[in-house]
C-alpha cells in the first residue's frame, strides 16, 4: 500500500518537475529574443548614422556639383566674350582684306601711271635716237647759233631735265607709297591673324576647361545618384529593421502568451493529478480497512474506475496553396528556377528567380511573422517574413508579386498563401524573386544564403 502511494507521489513530482523545467526553457527563448531585439535596435542606430553620413556626402557632392556648374557658367560667359572678340577680329580681317583689294586697284592705277611714264620716256628716247641717238644736253647747248638760241636751248634743256626729274621723282614716290601701303596692310593683316589665333587658342582652352568641368559634373551626378540610391537602401533597411523589431516584439508577446497558457494548463493538470492521487490513496486505504475487518467483498467495488477520456483531434486544415514539403523550408511557388544566386549584371543576385506563367500562388516558406508588406521601387510588391526556428532567426523575402495577401504583423503558417507571382518593380517578365537570409535582412544582403540549399528542387 505504501509503495503504491509512493509511486503515485513520484509520478506527481516528475510531472511537476517537467512543468517547472519548461518555463525555464521558454524564459531562455524570450531572453534570446530580447537580445535579438536589442541587436536590431543597435543595428538601426548604426543605419541611422550611415544615413546621416550618406546625407552629408550627398550635400557635399551637390555643393561640388553646384560649384562646378557655376564655373561652367563663368566659362560659358568667357567663351561668349572670346567669340565676340573673334567676330570683331574676323570683321577687321575682312575689312583689311577689302583694303587690300582697294590697294590692288590703286596698284593697278600706279602701274598704269608708270606705264604711261615709260611711254613718255620711250618717245623721248626715240626722239633722241632719230636726232642722232647719242645727243646729250651739252652738245645741244654748244650747238646753239646765237646767245638767244643758247638761252632758248638752256631753257629747253632745263625743262626737259626738270620733266625727267619729276618723272623719276614720281616714280620713286609711287614706288615708295606702294611699298608702304603693301607693308602696312600686310603688317595689319598679320597682326590680326596673330590676334585671332591667340583668341582661338584661348577659346579652345576655355572649351577644354568647360569639357573638364562638364565631365566633373557628370561624375558628381553619378556619385550623387549612387549615394542617393545607397541612402534609399539604408532608409529601406531602417524601415525593415524597425518592422523586424516589431515582428520580434510580437514573437515575444506570443511566447509570453503561450507561456502563460501553458503554465495555467500545467497548474490545472498538476491539481487534477494530485486530486486523482488523493482519491486513489483514499480508495486504497478504505479497501485496506475493509480487508482488516474481513468484511464480505462480494460487491460493490467502488465504481471509481475512470474511463479513459477520449481525446478529440481537430481535423487538419485544408489549404489551396502548393504542396508543403517536410523540410525546414518549403518551396515558395511552383515553376522553374530561371536565375540562380550569384553574380549577375555586375551585381550580386542575392536570391533565386522562380518563373511560371498564369496565376501562380506564392506561399510562406516556413511559419513566421510578416515584418513588412509594401511596394518597393526595386522589389515591387514584396513581403518580408521573420522566422524563429530552433533558436535561429531567419528572414525570407518574396518580391515582384502582382498582389500581396499578407499584411504587416500577420502570423503566417508554412505553406500559407501570401501573394501572387507577378512582374512589379525592377523586373523583366513574371517571376518570383525569393531570398533567404540567415538572420535579419540588410541592404548589403550580407546574411543571404542560397535558397536552393534549403528548399526542395
Amino acid at each position: 500500500m505504501k509503495k503504491n502511494i509512493i509511486a503515485v507521489n513520484a509520478t506527481i513530482m516528475i510531472g511537476l518537475g517537467s512543468i517547472l523545467a519548461a518555463p525555464s526553457a521558454f524564459a531562455e527563448s524570450i531572453s534570446d529574443l530580447e537580445q535579438k531585439k536589442a541587436s536590431i535596435q543597435e543595428k538601426r542606430s548604426g543605419v541611422e548614422a550611415d544615413i546621416s553620413t550618406t546625407s552629408e556626402k550627398i550635400n557635399n557632392l551637390q555643393n561640388k556639383q553646384l560649384t562646378a556648374e557655376e564655373q561652367i557658367a563663368a566659362i560659358d560667359a568667357k567663351i561668349a566674350e572670346s567669340a565676340k572678340k573673334i567676330d570683331a577680329k574676323n570683321a577687321e580681317i575682312t575689312q583689311t582684306k577689302e583694303e587690300i583689294e582697294v590697294l590692288k586697284a590703286e596698284i593697278i592705277v600706279l602701274q598704269e601711271r608708270i606705264a604711261k611714264r615709260n611711254d613718255v620716256l620711250k618717245e623721248r628716247a626715240l626722239s633722241f635716237q632719230e636726232s642722232g641717238g647719242d645727243l646729250n644736253y651739252v652738245e645741244v647747248l654748244f650747238g646753239s647759233s646765237s646767245f638767244s638760241d643758247l638761252i632758248d636751248r638752256v631753257g629747253a634743256v632745263a625743262a626737259i631735265a626738270e620733266a625727267d626729274r619729276e618723272i623719276l621723282k614720281q616714280h620713286e614716290l609711287d614706288k615708295k607709297e606702294l611699298e608702304e601701303k603693301q607693308k602696312a596692310v600686310e603688317t595689319k593683316l598679320a597682326s590680326l591673324e596673330v590676334a585671332k589665333a591667340q583668341l582661338l587658342q584661348i577659346q579652345n582652352q576655355q572649351k577644354q576647361q568647360k569639357e573638364q568641368k562638364a565631365a566633373l559634373v557628370k561624375k558628381l551626378k553619378k556619385q550623387t545618384k549612387k549615394e542617393e540610391e545607397n541612402k534609399m537602401g539604408l532608409e529601406e533597411e531602417k524601415a525593415n529593421l524597425a518592422a523586424q523589431e516589431t515582428a520580434i516584439k510580437s514573437a515575444i508577446d506570443l511566447e509570453k502568451n503561450r507561456l502563460a497558457e501553458l503554465e495555467a494548463a500545467r497548474k490545472k493538470a498538476a491539481a487534477e493529478a494530485k486530486k486523482r492521487a488523493e482519491q486513489e490513496a483514499a480508495a486504497q486505504a478504505a479497501q485496506a480497512a475493509q480487508a482488516k475487518k474481513q468484511a464480505p467483498s462480494h460487491s460493490n467495488s467502488s465504481s471509481n474506475s475512470s474511463s479513459s477520456s477520449s481525446s478529440s483531434q481537430a481535423p487538419a486544415s485544408v489549404s489551396s496553396a502548393p504542396a508543403v514539403s517536410s523540410g525546414t523550408f518549403t518551396r515558395p511557388s511552383a515553376g522553374y528556377v530561371s536565375s540562380q544566386m550569384g553574380e549577375r549584371w555586375n551585381k550580386q543576385h542575392a536570391g533565386i528567380d522562380i518563373a511560371a506563367s498564369g496565376t501562380v500562388p506564392v506561399v510562406a516558406a516556413a511559419d513566421g511573422v510578416v515584418s513588412r508588406s509594401y511596394f518597393s521601387s526595386s522589389y515591387g510588391n514584396v513581403v518580408f517574413v521573420s522566422h524563429r526556428i530552433n533558436g535561429q532567426t531567419w528572414t525570407t523575402v518574396y518580391a515582384h508579386l502582382s498582389s500581396r495577401q499578407a499584411s504587416d504583423g500577420a502570423v503566417v503558417a508554412k505553406g500559407q498563401q501570401i501573394g501572387i507571382m507577378g512582374n512589379t518593380g525592377h523586373s523583366y517578365g513574371q517571376h518570383l524573386h525569393f531570398e533567404l537570409h540567415k538572420g535579419e535582412w540588410n541592404y548589403s544582403k550580407s546574411n543571404a544564403v542560397n535558397p536552393l540549399s534549403y528548399i526542395p528542387n
